[in-house]
């Protein structure tokens, strides 16, 4: 083989494996910081990954908020109204956190099935809701009609 050709190849082949890394390095640097979003029903169903960081959202249940005296740990529950989950959170909620309002929280769910969050986010104004909660309950308010029993699926 020519001398100028094997440099060119082996230029060439470093490159290629510089860049298969690189790309391989980015994959994994994002693969972690994804955050899939389960909504109460699947988490009830176990379809959410245990020990894994997620986001769950949907309306906080009537009456189920409960606030530690002694600490700043909340407990309250989270429905599409189909399911509700428990949900876990130690820290300063929103001003905007409500019974009956939008939520998202952002957090683990633990060996005990409860979301253990790490961050809860509300909803800013009365016109807004999180497009992941609003598709949430909109698929829970179809799955029942008002006989409550489920719905045929749709076809296509």
């Amino acid at each position: 083989m020519n001398p100028i050709r094997k440099k060119r190849l082996t230029i060439v082949l470093f490159l290629l494996v510089g860049i298969g890394v690189a790309v391989g390095l980015t994959t994994y640097a994002l693969r972690q910081n994804i955050n899939l979003f389960y909504d109460p029903s699947q988490i009830a169903a176990g379809e959410a990954p245990v020990d894994v960081r997620i986001r769950a959202g949907g309306m906080v249940e009537e009456g189920s908020v409960v606030r530690d005296p002694e600490s700043l740990k909340v407990v309250f529950r989270v429905t599409d109204f189909n399911a509700s989950v428990p949900v876990e959170y130690v820290g300063i909620l929103p001003d905007l956190f409500a019974e009956g309002q939008g939520v998202v929280a952002m957090g683990k769910i633990n060996g005990r099935g409860r979301f253990v969050a790490d961050q809860v986010l509300a909803k800013h104004d009365e016109n807004y809701m999180p497009p992941e909660v609003a598709d949430a309950l909109e698929k829970a308010s179809k799955g029942q009609n008002k006989a409550g029993e489920t719905a045929q699926p749709e076809s296509y």
